[in-house]
């Protein structure tokens, strides 16, 4: 068996996508191994089954087949071998020698292994050069068929078979290697995706920030030099660094924000479901449509804001939820039939108001009033943009993608191999009239001849428009029901044909296969192979011919369901390579969007709060504002450094660095600070998540409260690690309230931050006021 029978299928995210790419390296080397060595076997036993033929002359024939399938097997069937090499060119030069030589001493009977052959040419070679080489191939192997063949019938029915089984060598072949290089050129797609992504987030981060930051810094070393010379200029100068600092903050929040991908599917979901609670019939009508990030997370803001709406409104029995596409462009409307609350929430309307400045943004257009019928109408109208997702970009680029020049080839040289199918069974029914005259076939049998053309002709029609396509779902009623149709099209012929019953029952059992449950399938397949068998002895064939049949049905049952199957295999994984890179692409929107906020968040607050403090003490003392403005440069260009590693990835954050400016930003604000850290023998990782939660926790602390004293403690607990965020102050200006500390499921966008990043180390983040009205916020990491 093939050495790619061993590959191991990694990981896709499921346990149902791991193990098909697994199944598919085995089923496909099966199904390649027993075609192969089937096809050889035919003209194997044909030699050593001849009168006269003694034991050195089987021996011979053995050593023309035995090398010959050992190349296809070992080496063009095995996925990881390259086949653009010389020496794959110098092992398919071999092979054509041994595969021809044969007919010195056996004549036509070991022609199939010419099949392998030029099945191989059409995966070495280029297009046009493969197909000239498969053609050389086929027109010797035709040549030898009609020189030694006893019937012209005989040499049709040899030469349709023969191109037939070499076109069977190419596909199945080519669509296992096909099958393991998309899976693992998935990681590749993803890092592509991931690529283009970032960017689009160095280009955000460039017009957002760096303007902003340069600007910052020019003016602190202005306000530096200004010191000494004219406390109003610099004054001025410090006023306009805080309004930079405040406006890049908002615009970061923003930009963090509008990161954030939503999903349409699931705000609809939550929408009826929020709708139902409120005794409101739904109709809900999403039309699939392939949209950007930004505007499908914009609709989704668009939905939770107009469902809102609905809610304020009373008398509403009916709503109406439709998303379609026309013309290039997408339009949501929401519909429902209640009345105006008198006393519509401001912030209702400032929300709306919000989201028709976004829409407006992104080129579209937003309204909301009656329509002509008296029922409220919300309508988000957004153009569709013709600029292809970095996912799409990624598939378009990346190597041996399954593109849709790809599908259309298979789907081609598949049809082509159903039909040469069928006339080699056409040929087989002339064969059976007992004469090798065409014409007096045709007029002394026309009836059969036209019936046995026409049955084959619907088994052909339904295979491949149908259960070859690879979007058609087999395990449905309609699929059951046209199995049947094969079934009575393959063996009711039976009964008016008789002896000379020729049909294609190979099609029936490997379409069962598809089709049917794996027990039922293979139920139906041997019971197939031992019905045609059982047939052909009833009519006359002695055990030989019965053994024949039944390896026949056998390699063309497994080629049909092998390359049907492989087909769709292929479809589905490229399917999935496609939905792992949006995957990816939307991580690392997620991971851009936290590390943008974590990151830069604080630093901007403490560029701000400082300078605030450097105006206030500029008079007083001099040299204090000298080295809050020196603070205020590092933290800028400290900043600018952020920024860079926003967009190129993790960086890992120093636990002690962070504490330490933690401490001088809090000093800075007028707060007594206690530090206690004890972090030794922690991973990069959990250090990073620990820093980042006290980065965060400490800007919570400067924005949301008015503190006194903080304490701030890592310590080792059991086999975890707990970092401690405490503080006197008085939460959102609400007075202490005693209770337990609760587990934060939704807050701003800082906690769910830094809950997220704890809960992907398997941890615990904790947020409330402690019963001496003391407030802690308290993250436990396991080690």
């Amino acid at each position: 068996m093939p050495e790619q029978l061993a590959v191991t299928a990694e990981p896709l995210g499921t346990a149902g996508i791991d193990r098909r790419p697994r199944r598919a390296l085995f089923l496909a080397g099966l199904i390649i191994t027993v075609v192969f060595v089937n096809s050889c076997l035919f003209g194997l036993l044909a030699v050593l089954l001849r009168p006269g033929v003694d034991f050195w002359q089987g021996l011979l024939a053995v050593l023309y087949v035995g090398p010959v399938l050992a190349i296809q097997l070992l080496y063009f069937s095995r996925p990881a071998v390259r086949l653009d090499t010389r020496l794959a060119k110098a092992m398919l030069v071999v092979q054509a020698c041994l595969a021809y030589l044969p007919t010195l001493h056996f004549e036509a009977a070991l022609s199939s292994l010419t099949t392998l052959a030029a099945g191989s040419a059409l995966l070495l070679f280029r297009p046009r050069t493969g197909w000239t080489v498969f053609t050389v191939f086929m027109a010797g192997t035709t040549w030898i068929l009609w020189t030694y063949d006893d019937t012209w019938l005989g040499a049709v029915f040899d030469s349709i078979t023969a191109i037939f089984y070499a076109l069977v060598v190419y596909l199945l072949t080519w669509l296992a290697r096909l099958v393991t290089e998309l899976h693992q050129a998935r990681t590749e797609l993803a890092r592509r995706a991931v690529a283009e992504q970032r960017l689009a987030f160095a280009r955000d981060l460039h017009d957002l920030l760096g303007l902003s930051l340069s600007a910052i810094a020019l003016k602190g070393e202005l306000v530096h030099r200004l010191l000494r010379k004219s406390l109003d200029r610099a004054r001025e100068e410090l006023a306009e660094i805080t309004g930079i600092a405040q406006r890049t903050l908002s615009d970061v929040r923003s930009v963090a924000r509008g990161y954030r991908e939503l999903s349409l599917d699931k705000e609809s979901r939550t929408a009826v479901s929020l709708l139902s609670a409120s005794n409101v019939a739904v109709r809900l009508d999403l039309e699939q449509v392939k949209l950007p990030v930004k505007l499908r997370t914009l609709l989704a803001k668009v939905l939770r804001e107009g469902v809102t709406n609905v809610l304020r409104y009373t008398g509403v029995e009916q709503c109406e939820i439709t998303v379609r596409e026309t013309g290039g462009r997408v339009a949501l409307e929401i519909v429902h039939d209640g009345t105006a609350h008198e006393d519509v929430p401001a912030e209702t309307a400032e929300s709306l108001f919000e989201v028709t400045k976004e829409v407006a943004g992104h080129g579209g257009t937003l309204s909301a009033g009656p329509d002509a019928a008296g029922r409220w109408r919300l309508r988000a109208e957004l153009p569709v943009p013709d600029q292809a997702e970095p996912t799409e970009t990624a598939l378009a680029q990346a190597p041996g993608h399954w593109s849709r020049i790809d599908a259309r080839n298979v789907q081609w040289t598949l049809t082509v191999v159903f039909i040469l199918f069928g006339l080699s069974a056409m040929s087989r029914a002339f064969m059976l009239t007992g004469t090798d005259d065409l014409w007096t076939a045709l007029s002394e049998n026309t009836w059969y001849i036209a019936f046995t053309a026409g049955y084959l002709t619907a088994l052909i029609t339904l295979q491949l428009s149908y259960f070859a396509r690879p979007n058609v779902r087999l395990r449905s009623r309609q699929s059951y029901a046209l199995l049947f149709v094969q079934a009575c099209l393959t063996f009711l012929p039976l009964i008016p044909l008789g002896n000379t019953w020729v049909s294609l029952p190979s099609l029936f059992a490997g379409t069962a296969l598809l089709v049917l449950p794996p027990l039922l399938g293979w139920t139906a397949f041997a019971v197939t192979a031992a019905g045609v068998v059982l047939v052909r002895i009833e009519y006359g064939t002695d055990f030989l011919g019965g053994f024949y049949s039944f390896a026949s049905i056998l390699n063309t049952g497994l080629m049909v369901f092998g390359l049907i199957w492989l087909i769709r295999l292929v479809t589905e994984l490229g399917e999935t390579r496609k939905r792992l890179a949006e995957v990816a692409v939307a991580e690392e929107r997620l991971r851009f969007a936290r590390d943008l906020h974590d990151l830069l968040g604080m630093s901007l607050s403490a560029i701000a709060l400082k300078s605030e403090l450097t105006s206030r003490i500029m008079d007083i003392d001099t040299d204090r504002a000298s080295d809050e403005l020196l603070e205020i440069l590092g933290l800028t260009r400290q900043a600018l450094t952020d920024v860079r590693s926003v967009a190129s990835g993790y960086r890992e954050l120093s636990l002690d660095q962070e504490s330490r400016s933690a401490q001088a930003v809090l000093v800075a604000a007028d707060v007594q600070v206690r530090l206690e850290i004890e972090h030794e023998d922690l991973p990069a990782t959990v250090r990073t998540v620990l820093a980042v939660v006290l980065r965060e926790g400490v800007t919570n602390v400067l924005r949301h409260s008015k503190v006194e004293r903080c304490e701030i403690a890592v310590r080792r607990i059991g086999d975890g690690v707990a970092l401690d965020i405490v503080n006197d102050g008085v939460e959102n200006g609400r007075p202490p309230k005693p209770e337990r500390p609760v587990r934060v499921e939704a807050a701003g966008s800082g906690i769910t931050n830094m809950s997220d990043r704890v809960a992907g180390l398997g941890g615990e983040l904790t947020a409330g006021v402690e019963a001496d009205g003391r407030f802690r916020l308290r993250a436990v990491v396991p080690v």
